[in-house]
């Protein structure tokens, strides 16, 4: 188990699904929480309890990290409450599920600004934060829509492939600096937002058709590996894209 007291981490989508399970991760190795939001509250107050009574401090903060302004808001507010970063988690996603052909600018540009233009500027005011404390991580959330062709999936698809390539950018950037970027990729997550697919029930029993584990990977599969990955013992694992997909990909 990794030991993160003293550490303080921010999990962007944090209040639900993945980031919840990734930030109840961390703190259970005693990480102290900020948990950004963007509509729903009470989820992340529930969160916010959760992690509390695992004994760690825990700050919500509601920002679109789609938005640079929020950003810069989201970033004064740590360091005001938290006084300081090592740890950042980019895990809020969005994205509008369409064929290419009916892709409109509005959906290209909102899918676009909040899984991958995000992870620029989250990291350009995380860095300065992390090297002032000697170092840090940065871990991003894919899917495996970066590489493969999923229906309907042309907006986001594209957003995670372009945050595997900025991942590497990142990593080869930061590391002279001791802050590690890295990302994972996960298969299928039967989560709050696979409701928004129109062909959830088909994907979630393909997901476990497919995969040679025989079951679908769950928040707490990649809330592990992003514990790993922050981790002292990932230090020389630099800009790459770990895949949690119980060897999913591996079947065609």
């Amino acid at each position: 188990m990794t030991n993160l007291t003293g550490k303080v981490a921010l999990v962007t989508g944090g209040s639900r699904g993945i980031g919840k399970a990734i930030a109840l991760k961390l703190a259970e190795q005693g990480a102290d929480i900020v948990v950004n939001f963007f509509r729903n509250r009470k989820p992340a107050e529930e969160t916010k309890a959760e992690i509390e009574a695992l004994g760690r401090r825990c700050h919500l903060v509601k920002a679109n990290v789609g938005d640079l302004e929020k950003i810069d808001l989201l970033f004064e507010e740590i360091v005001r409450e938290m006084g300081g970063l090592d740890i950042l988690v980019s895990n809020a996603a969005s994205g509008v599920q369409l064929p290419a052909m009916d892709v409109e600018e509005k959906h290209w540009d909102w899918t676009l600004d909040i899984n991958a233009k995000a992870l620029l500027f989250l990291a350009q005011k995380a860095a300065p934060l992390m090297e002032a404390r000697g170092g840090g991580a940065i871990v991003a959330l894919s899917s495996l829509g970066s590489t493969f062709a999923l229906k309907n999936y042309t907006c986001v698809g594209v957003s995670k492939a372009a945050l595997e390539s900025l991942t590497r950018y990142l990593g080869v950037e930061l590391a002279p600096k001791g802050i590690i970027v890295n990302a994972v990729s996960g298969a299928a997550v039967d989560t709050d937002a696979l409701t928004h697919f129109p062909n959830r029930e088909e994907m979630i029993q393909a997901a476990i058709d497919r995969t040679p584990a025989g079951r679908m990977i769950t928040p707490e599969d990649l809330a592990n590996t992003v514990a790993f990955l922050v981790s002292d013992q990932a230090k020389m694992i630099v800009g790459q894209t770990l895949i949690v997909d119980g060897g999913y990909s591996l079947v065609f």
